[in-house]
């Protein structure tokens, strides 16, 4: 297994620059397509929450997860496959655990010519609702075999 980093903010802590940052962009990135899909559409209004949730759905991964309560935390799978340990952040939060990624797809020159590609830049953002308070400290992650597996304790009352 491969451990993914983890970045736990407290309550009352503003999450980090970079967390914020990368939550800025992502929106924009949606914000943007989602402009696109209007305009190539005719620019007709009263359309604007489908165009962006389809923004959304091109921009990132949606990936099959499961989230367990166990009597001292919680266990969540996410399937990430194509992504490493490298790609995959994932920060805790009081109330929730954020799972974000990026994995870029090339073809290097010595490929030889593509001639048929699926493969796609892959973006993951994924925010998981926990139902009880958790330790943002005892939070830990690993992924293998294309499957995050992230545990986090429950917070002492």
């Amino acid at each position: 297994m491969s451990h993914v980093a983890v970045a736990g903010v407290h309550e009352g802590q503003e999450a980090g620059s970079t967390f914020l940052e990368a939550v800025k962009a992502f929106t924009e990135k949606v914000r943007d397509r989602a402009f696109g899909l209007f305009q190539k559409r005719g620019s007709d209004s009263g359309d604007a929450l489908t165009d962006w949730l389809e923004a959304e759905s091109d921009l990132t991964y949606s990936s099959q997860s499961d989230l367990v309560e166990k009597d001292s935390g919680f266990q969540l799978r996410l399937a990430v496959p194509g992504f490493t340990e490298k790609e995959l952040k994932v920060t805790a939060l009081p109330d929730a655990l954020v799972v974000t990624g990026e994995a870029r797809h090339h073809h290097e020159q010595d490929d030889g010519e593509v001639r048929f590609c699926e493969t796609s830049d892959n973006q993951l953002f994924r925010r998981f609702n926990l139902p009880q308070p958790i330790d943002v400290d005892k939070v830990t992650a690993q992924v293998e075999k294309g499957i995050l597996l992230v545990t986090a304790v429950k917070a002492q009352a």
